[in-house]
């Protein structure tokens, strides 16, 4: 039996000495997009100016995106999809040289599918402070070197004014829905709240409405992974050559990270206590089965991110407060008065069901399917990315309504 990661598909239990091999060579100093790298089907906006919360703005930035369907005579059919922490604009199609991975919702976006891009124009940027495209530390500043840690600091209210500038670069007056999942979710509640009238629906998929404390934490520890990696330069390391990046504190936070991703129960069942390769975990040098998946996903991650825009993009996570300066969550919350879908999954430990059931009970609008809609899931917060059969039947009942 195999299992859908939100990355790529792996075998139960053992990660295969073929899969391995395909990971041989030294990480790249940085695996964010930059240019000259191929293009791929990424579309890009033309440059603008974005005024940010902390003061200052990030100047000439652009916005990375893909696109799928047409758009109808009055523009009334685009779908705004926003991505995860770790995912970026190519939601459908194969990885290549210019995409390090299979599009991440590929089963739900395409003609007859849950999203169906026969009915709608779908566009998923890369969100600005991301490193595939859209500017973020990797990207060149107006003197011809990468920004890295000069970059400046974002939040997610920063992110969710960005989108602006796609919405006017498409010429579109509204959008038909805006869906986000998991940091996504962040962004398209802070868009409702903020730009009202330019969205008839809003799907929410395992996000909560602020950061707590103990996500926080989580994300910090992660950051601090990174910094503290020899390699990391204090953020200057992109003139540096394969393998003396810091490829090592980038893949720690990514095992971090997915032990949040995923529940104890699925990890306990789908590894148990199995060995890797058969050597003996017990003085002989051998390793435990979790831990060789956990090392070959962070390994994979290095070739594909940039250590400076995981920062970037964490630290933005950790701002995330709908309730801020505007009366408190509930308060806030109770502006958004258009149709919504809250969607939380049984088992999530990153996002626990309770911050979608704060959402739901506090919305000032109708929910589709009547209230809160739970998926039983054993993946945990990538439930939202594996489940698609479940997930695309609310999305389905979300943009029918």
């Amino acid at each position: 039996m195999e299992f859908q990661t939100s990355e790529d598909t792996v075998p139960t239990g053992l990660i295969s000495d073929e899969l391995s091999r395909q990971l041989i060579g030294r990480p790249p100093a940085s695996g964010g997009w930059q240019d000259g790298d191929p293009v791929g089907d990424r579309k890009f906006t033309s440059r603008f100016d974005l005024e940010l919360e902390a003061g200052g703005k990030l100047s000439s930035a652009v916005i990375a995106y893909e696109s799928w369907g047409e758009l109808n005579p009055d523009k009334s059919n685009a779908v705004l999809v926003l991505h995860a922490l770790t995912g970026d604009s190519h939601t459908v199609g194969s990885a290549s040289d210019a995409h390090p991975t299979n599009g991440w919702w590929d089963e739900l976006i395409g003609p007859d599918k849950a999203i169906d891009t026969n009915k709608f124009f779908v566009v998923t940027p890369n969100i600005i402070g991301g490193c595939q495209g859209s500017t973020g530390p990797a990207s060149l500043n107006r003197t011809g070197v990468e920004y890295g840690p000069n970059f400046p600091h974002l939040t997610i209210r920063d992110q969710t004014k960005s989108l602006d500038a796609l919405t006017d670069f498409l010429e579109l007056p509204s959008w038909h829905a805006v869906i986000g999942g998991s940091m996504g979710g962040m962004h398209a509640l802070e868009y409702a709240i903020s730009k009202p009238e330019k969205l008839g629906r809003l799907g929410i998929l395992a996000a909560p409405a602020v950061s707590s404390a103990d996500q926080i934490a989580i994300n910090s520890v992660q950051v601090e992974a990174i910094r503290t990696d020899s390699q990391f330069h204090s953020g200057w390391y992109y003139d540096k050559k394969p393998g003396f990046g810091p490829h090592r504190g980038l893949a720690l936070a990514r095992r971090m990270a997915l032990l949040n991703y995923r529940s104890p129960e699925e990890l306990n069942a789908r590894f148990q206590r199995s060995w890797q390769s058969g050597v003996s975990p017990f003085g002989e040098g051998g390793r435990f089965s979790i831990e060789s998946y956990l090392d070959f996903h962070g390994n994979k991650f290095t070739r594909r991110f940039d250590a400076n825009s995981y920062i970037i993009l964490a630290e933005a996570m950790n701002t995330h407060d709908v309730g801020r300066d505007r009366g408190g969550v509930e308060k806030a919350l109770s502006q958004i008065t258009c149709p919504t879908l809250v969607l939380g999954i049984s088992s999530d430990r990153l996002f626990p069901v309770e911050n979608q059931k704060l959402i739901a009970e506090n919305l000032g609008g109708e929910l589709v399917g009547g209230g809160l809609q739970v998926i039983d899931s054993e993946f945990g917060h990538d439930g939202f990315l594996i489940e698609k059969k479940e997930v695309g039947k609310q999305l389905n009942l979300l943009l029918e309504v």
